[in-house]
C-alpha cells in the first residue's frame, strides 16, 4: 500500500507539474511493480480520470482553461476512447510495449525541439478539431496515456494556441478522452480497482502540489527535470523490449 501510494503522488505531481496526463510514467511504474501490460493500461486510464479532473478544476480555478477551445476536441476524443478497450484487447502485450515505447521516445524526441508560439490564436474548422481528438483519443488511451503530450504542440505549433492555455488544455481533454476510455478499458476487464484507486486517489496529492509550483520554478529547470524522467522510462522500455 506503501508503494502504490508513493507512485500515485508522483504521478500525480508530475502530471501537474508538467501538465501531461501522467500514464507515459505509470504504466511503466506498474510493469516495474509486476502488472500485466493490459491492466497496466488499463489501471493508469482509472488514475488519469481523477486527475485530470482535479487537475482541470485547479486550471481553471487559477484562470489558464479556455473550456470553448478544447470542447469540441474532447467531444471527439471522447467517443475515440469508447474504442480503446477493444484496441487494446486486439494486441498482444509486446506489441502493445513496442508501441508505448515509441510513443515514450517521441515524448522524449519532443522535448528536444522547442514549440514556436505565436502571437494571433488561429480559428480552425470544428470539424478538423473533433477528427483529431477522435484519433488521438482512440490512439493514445489504447495504451494507457492522456495524449497531450501530442496535443499540446499541435495547439501551439498549428493552431497557435498560446502555451499556458495548450497545456491547460491537454490536460482538460484527458478528462474526456480517460473517462470515455474507462468505461472501455473496465468492460474489456483491463483495470485492477484494489490496487488502482489507492494510485488514483494519491495523485490528487500530487496534482495539487505539482500546479502550486509549476509556474514557481524556472522553464529551463522544468524542461531538464521532464527530459530525466522520460530518459529513464524510455531506457526501461528499450531494455523491456528489445533486450
Amino acid at each position: 500500500m506503501f508503494e502504490l501510494i508513493s507512485v500515485g503522488i508522483i504521478v500525480g505531481f508530475l502530471s501537474g507539474f508538467f501538465g501531461i496526463g501522467g500514464g507515459t510514467i505509470l504504466v511503466p511504474l506498474l510493469l516495474i511493480l509486476g502488472f500485466e501490460t493490459k491492466m497496466a493500461m488499463g489501471t493508469s486510464v482509472l488514475q488519469m480520470v481523477f486527475s485530470s479532473m482535479y487537475g482541470s478544476y485547479l486550471n481553471h480555478k487559477n484562470k489558464t482553461l479556455d473550456l470553448g477551445l478544447v470542447m469540441t476536441i474532447g467531444i471527439g476524443g471522447s467517443l475515440g476512447a469508447l474504442l480503446s478497450g477493444l484496441i487494446t484487447s486486439s494486441f498482444e502485450d509486446k506489441t502493445l510495449e513496442i508501441i508505448f515505447f515509441g510513443f515514450a521516445a517521441f515524448a522524449l524526441l519532443r522535448l528536444f525541439f522547442k514549440t514556436k508560439e505565436h502571437q494571433t490564436q488561429r480559428e480552425v474548422n470544428k470539424v478538423i478539431l473533433f477528427v483529431l481528438g477522435f484519433f488521438l483519443g482512440a490512439a493514445s488511451i489504447a495504451i494507457g496515456v492522456g495524449g497531450s503530450v501530442i496535443l499540446v504542440p499541435i495547439l501551439v505549433g498549428y493552431f497557435y494556441v498560446p502555451l499556458k492555455s495548450a497545456i491547460s488544455a491537454g490536460l482538460f481533454f484527458v478528462v474526456f478522452s480517460s473517462i470515455a476510455g474507462f468505461i472501455s478499458h473496465a468492460t474489456a476487464g483491463h483495470i485492477e480497482y484494489e490496487k488502482g484507486l489507492p494510485i488514483a486517489i494519491a495523485s490528487l496529492l500530487g496534482v495539487y502540489i505539482g500546479i502550486l509550483l509549476k509556474d514557481r520554478v524556472n522553464v529551463v529547470l522544468q524542461r531538464r527535470l521532464l527530459v530525466f524522467f522520460y530518459i529513464i522510462i524510455v531506457s526501461y522500455l528499450g531494455q523491456r523490449v528489445f533486450l
